[in-house]
């Protein structure tokens, strides 16, 4: 679930270049360029693959708001079932479990690695190819997609699908080599509100545990 959690670091901070899109591109360029900050509620619905002798796949349900500003900060916290914060001041990843009672940050740059985060450090095309495959996918539930497809095939993804609802950010798909699908779809969309620096910094509770890697 955490590694979910750290993968809907959303693909909101990418900016992509001019250039002749189509379909989910131009929706993902469209909503880059205009887009410089943002705060929604998200809903995260996390599917388990099948066990033998399942009829039905295991899915577990969180909710809670996101905020984010261009570059590399953002602020998600889950508020149901269970307590979690996940903050980026640019340059630092905290997350912090309430009822773990405990705080683990680590650099940056270091927490994008193997995620689809690595996408949002990219500010071309050009760039993103150099470890994901981008293509435009058939347009489902009225909205436009695209997918990025890594390169390393041996990392911890098979796919990842952004659909927006004309330039605005509707739904972020994460499906993992396990075989384990996450769906993040945002709701009481707000572009570019005033967010202060405060917003995204964080400070450990007194008494939490911190972990530092």
């Amino acid at each position: 679930m955490k590694k979910h959690r750290l993968c809907a670091l959303l693909l909101v901070l990418t900016a992509l270049p001019a250039c002749a899109l189509a379909g989910g591109l131009e929706a993902l360029d469209g909503f880059m360029r205009g887009v410089k900050s943002a705060r929604a509620d998200f809903t995260q619905v996390v599917t388990a693959p099948l066990r033998q002798g399942e009829a039905t796949a295991r899915s577990k349900i969180s909710t809670g708001t996101f905020e984010f500003q261009r570059p590399n900060r953002f602020r998600f916290v889950y508020k149901k079932p269970f307590e979690q914060s996940i903050v980026s001041d640019g340059q630092t990843l905290w997350l912090h479990d309430v009822d773990l009672n405990q705080v683990s940050t680590r650099p940056l740059g270091q927490a994008l690695q193997g995620t689809p985060a690595v996408i949002l450090s990219a500010t071309s095309i050009a760039a993103l190819q150099a470890s994901f495959n981008l293509q435009d996918a058939p347009d489902k539930a009225g909205l436009q997609w695209v997918t990025a497809t890594p390169r390393n095939k041996d990392g911890p993804l098979q796919a990842i699908a952004v659909g927006f609802k004309g330039e605005q950010l509707a739904t972020l798909e994460i499906l993992d080599s396990f075989g384990q699908r996450s769906v993040m779809s945002f709701s009481q969309l707000e572009v570019n509100p005033a967010l202060t620096a405060g917003v995204f910094s964080f400070k450990p509770p007194a008494g939490v545990d911190v972990l530092r890697q």
